[in-house]
């Protein structure tokens, strides 16, 4: 059996199945990507759920394992040589699992790194900006009465889902005829922009209908329905 007593984080969200990899997260859109891979591979895990209510992230414990106290994180017992591997960042985690499994990665260098550079295009571009537009409709950002931070997130946001929209006329995924990390990536936060941070009407999505379309069936895959509730919240 795997001994992760070395690792604090265990402390807390003590590990029922040590030979597993351990998830420590919250489905928010970067923490369902790794929810979502984990389930798409069939790769044994054991997930946590890490409580921003409680302020779990920014306990001694979580921050052992992530000094930037953001979800999701993982330790996998069975990491590189055989020896346990923690990782922190969602584009990291999935590039990790992705090469573990063999799965929703392409094998040739070619393919490889054409999936990367849109996993990056949503960790540098999607993520972010989408959050702000999220802060500037739903959250505290609303109340101001100056709407050019906002106006200047929607259309940032535009952009981005006009890139995406294009990359996807003629294509199932982003990457093509295969589902890849890429699409793992970039579709939690689209949902989430359409709907937790409710600026779809306020972004056009219809304006994007290949956007939608794939958003649709990513949304359909028995492995996102799973991972949309993982760690379940209770």
């Amino acid at each position: 059996m795997s001994d992760l007593s070395a690792f604090p984080i265990t402390r807390k969200w003590p590990a029922q199945h040590p030979d597993r990899i351990q998830l420590y997260s919250l489905p928010t859109p970067n923490g369902v990507k790794v929810s979502t891979m984990l389930e798409e591979t069939g790769l044994p895990y054991e997930p946590h759920l890490v409580r921003f209510d409680t302020n779990d992230q920014m306990s001694p414990e979580f921050l052992s394992l992530n000094p930037n106290n953001k979800i999701p994180a993982i330790l996998d017992p069975d990491g590189p040589g055989g020896k346990p591997l923690a990782l922190f960042e969602s584009g990291a985690i999935l590039l990790y699992l992705a090469d573990k499994s063999g799965k929703l990665i392409p094998a040739d260098p070619a393919g490889r790194y054409e999936t990367i550079q849109w996993v990056m295009f949503q960790m540098g571009g999607i993520g972010p900006m989408f959050g702000q537009l999220g802060f500037f409709n739903k959250f505290a950002g609303k109340d101001y009465e100056d709407k050019r931070p906002r106006d200047r997130y929607v259309a940032e946001s535009r952009r981005l889902l006009n890139v995406l929209n294009q990359r996807l006329d003629g294509r199932a995924w982003i990457m093509g005829d295969a589902y890849t990390i890429a699409d793992i990536a970039t579709f939690p936060w689209v949902r989430n922009l359409v709907g937790f941070y409710e600026a779809g009407e306020l972004v056009g999505i219809q304006d994007f209908p290949h956007v939608t379309r794939v958003l649709e069936a990513f949304v359909k895959r028995p492995a996102v329905i799973k991972g949309l509730d993982t760690p379940h919240r209770g």
